[in-house]
């Protein structure tokens, strides 16, 4: 196993400039400026170049720029420090909601949290999600993406 250096990359752009992006197996971390608030447009959100497959990515809140690759089945989400997607906030409830992925299929079911779980800005219990959807988790600002490849 490398040390956390041997996990870090850098990229250069025009855009970004020589930045740390920090690596875990469905984990990518992409600091980004506080004032970064734009949120991916539908056709972005629905073509992300080098990603396989379908993500959520903090648009904002706590951990702006953080990326998980949703992996096929069902991923929790919640505070609780075993779920598969750690929301670490007193906004999240500790088995918030989870997100199954079959083929093309994503689903998004709140399972049974305080706050509640929202998409595009109404509370929902059940949904079927498509690239661009914004969801709110707790504090957190999160939208669905899907790559390219």
């Amino acid at each position: 196993m490398g040390s956390m250096a041997d996990d870090r990359d850098q990229i250069g752009g025009d855009d970004l400039g020589d930045v740390a992006i920090e690596h875990e197996p469905t984990v990518t971390y992409i600091p980004v400026s506080e004032d970064a608030l734009s949120v991916l447009s539908p056709e972005e959100a629905g073509r992300l170049a080098g990603l396989s497959g379908h993500a959520l990515i903090v648009q904002r809140g706590p951990q702006t720029g953080k990326t998980w690759v949703l992996p096929a089945g069902v991923t929790g989400i919640g505070r609780h420090p075993e779920s598969d997607i750690f929301l670490d906030d007193v906004t999240v409830s500790r088995h918030h909601c989870r997100v199954t992925v079959a083929g093309d299929a994503v689903t998004l079911e709140d399972v049974g949290s305080t706050n509640g779980t929202y998409v595009n800005d109404s509370r929902v219990d059940r949904v079927d999600l498509s690239p661009g959807d914004r969801l709110l988790v707790g504090k957190f600002h999160l939208v669905v993406a899907r790559g390219d490849g």
